[in-house]
């Protein structure tokens, strides 16, 4: 598996982009829509500036990043050159390039949802659940906020939750996730969980992780 990275341009896209990426990936390549048939990938958050009025500013560094087993890899070669449209906004794909994954001893995932568990407690006993299922001997911790609110999404008062929780619009309905952070991992431990993900909606988002910082 690695992370076919294309260029984009553009002007600006949601800050709370995943549904409407998912949506757009789905009309081009309608194979996407389907879970079978996309399996392990995923699709990171479209990097770029936040510029107010939860919106994104597209920059130069800014890529459409889709992580696939590299037999998947022309799938999605058909995106160069092509307009997605985003929400309200759209983007133009350029070509890609590639990188390998790379084992970690920490892993972050900026959002991860798990259905049914939106209190932080609940939902770190889950994320543990779930790496225990995958061989992973990791541990999962969540972050702590650094301000009161957050120009991407809705967020909880800080006296409520001094955690990073975020959402996940879905045609109106808001989905509760957190920032999740993944320790001692052993080399193979962290290349899998990069492969499998954590939660769910990994085409919105979701669940996709990369080395801590």
């Amino acid at each position: 598996m690695l992370d076919l990275m294309f260029s984009v341009s553009g002007d600006t896209i949601p800050a709370d982009h995943g549904y409407f990426l998912h949506s757009a990936l789905s009309e081009l390549l309608p194979f996407h829509h389907d879970d079978k048939q996309r399996g392990l990938t995923g699709v990171h958050p479209i990097s770029g500036t936040l510029c107010g009025g939860r919106k994104l500013a597209i920059t130069d560094r800014s890529r459409l990043i889709i992580r696939v087993a590299r037999d998947r890899v022309a799938d999605y070669l058909e995106l160069c050159e092509k307009r997605l449209e985003i929400g309200d906004s759209s983007i133009l794909v350029g070509v890609p390039s590639s990188r390998s994954l790379v084992p970690a001893a920490a892993l972050w995932s900026r959002l991860v949802t798990i259905k049914g568990f939106t209190s932080p407690p609940e939902f770190l006993d889950a994320a543990q659940r779930q790496i225990a299922d995958l061989g992973i001997e990791g541990k999962a911790r969540l972050l702590f906020r650094k301000g009161v609110s957050s120009k991407e999404g809705k967020t909880d008062n800080l006296a409520k939750s001094p955690f990073v929780k975020r959402t996940l619009n879905i045609k109106g309905r808001e989905v509760v996730g957190f920032s999740l952070v993944v320790d001692e991992l052993t080399a193979d431990e962290s290349l899998h969980l990069q492969i499998r993900g954590l939660g769910g909606r990994r085409s919105m988002g979701c669940g996709i992780f990369l080395p801590a910082l």
